[in-house]
């Protein structure tokens, strides 16, 4: 395959994410309809211009933005962790994270008696989500931190990476025994599991760009440190890097990028797996442009699924963490078959 420079791909990927957020706010229950055309005031009465503007503007826009800005953390979170762990099959849920925010989500489902996700759990106060995505946050951190405890820093990556793994199990089986113990939490905690991007407003959305923000801009700045891993602990060492704060920054950014998504949208699967390998399909690049183009491609990914889970079986709704699964099920079947990772890196 001919490389498509990164600049075409990155305005691509920019363009794509824009027809997206444009087709977002024409999807609704009824699937594809005119209800933009509506709130611009290009036809119909007063009243349903009102109606149509407080549907576009309150919950589409907000909700095709917050996909694509929960996209663009796990594809960004996603590419730190393949360049963290030198492992081209990495997460962004690989320390931990997306099991310590579902024990968080069951706990407070518990500790509230079960009660669903309509009964005010995702009230907001001063920009910030409460109930259940505070919930998910928390747990998500706290899993981060606890691995980082058992794998005694960041001195180790095989370590920490075991680590992640035992946090992972273990925190796992504490969810699944709360949902046993509290069985009329099940319903709402499906939602979770599942991912969905349906509660989704203004704050959360800002709040997630502007953590995409913040951690890409501390990403781009230590990028040098993923593409001095790749060449090895001893090389990188060798040059003279500080490797144990730098890794400690780094881990930083992606605990936060993952935990931000996962606290407004659920666990949503191979976002953050897939991004950085369909980037690296098309384009060689080093990590530096390789974190913005994930995050692009994650975004419009997210938003692309999210669209087609409104629209396929309209008006019912499909959990957007299933249609991200089977796309990602698809694609990594069709990488096997054509023999695309080979020796642990992609080709």
């Amino acid at each position: 395959m001919t490389p498509v420079p990164a600049r075409l791909l990155a305005w691509g990927l920019a363009m794509a994410g824009l027809l997206l957020a444009l087709l977002g706010v024409s999807v609704g229950s009824a699937g594809l309809d005119g209800l933009p055309v509506l709130a611009w005031g290009l036809r119909g009465d007063e009243a349903q211009q009102a109606m149509a503007r407080q549907i576009v503007w309150d919950i589409r826009l907000p909700r095709t933005l917050g996909a694509w800005a929960a996209g663009a953390l796990l594809g960004l979170a996603g590419a730190v962790a393949q360049g963290l762990f030198r492992n081209p099959l990495a997460d962004p849920y690989l320390l931990g994270s997306a099991s310590g925010a579902s024990l968080g989500v069951a706990l407070a489902l518990a500790a509230l008696g079960g009660a669903g996700v309509t009964a005010g759990l995702y009230s907001e106060a001063l920009g910030l989500r409460l109930g259940l995505t505070g919930a998910a946050f928390l747990g998500a951190v706290g899993a981060v931190l606890l691995t980082l405890l058992l794998a005694r820093g960041m001195a180790h990556t095989l370590r920490l990476l075991l680590a992640g793994v035992i946090v992972g199990m273990v925190l796992g089986a504490l969810t699944s025994l709360m949902m046993v113990w509290s069985p009329q939490s099940l319903q709402a905690m499906q939602s979770f599991m599942l991912g969905t991007t349906s509660f989704v407003g203004w704050p959360a959305c800002l709040l997630m760009l502007g953590v995409w923000v913040a951690c890409g801009l501390l990403t781009w700045r230590l990028a040098h440190v993923l593409d001095a891993l790749g060449l090895g602990e001893a090389t990188a060492s060798s040059l003279g890097l500080p490797l144990a704060p730098l890794r400690t920054a780094l881990v930083a950014a992606l605990a936060l990028a993952t935990g931000t998504a996962v606290a407004q949208t659920g666990l949503i699967a191979f976002v953050g797996l897939a991004a950085p390998h369909l980037v690296r399909a098309v384009v060689q690049v080093s990590y530096r442009r390789l974190i913005l183009l994930a995050s692009l491609m994650g975004g419009a990914l997210l938003a692309g699924a999210d669209l087609l889970a409104r629209w396929l079986l309209a008006p019912q709704e499909l959990p957007v963490g299933l249609v991200t699964a089977a796309l990602g099920g698809l694609y990594l079947l069709w990488l096997m078959h054509r023999g695309g990772v080979q020796g642990g890196r992609p080709s």
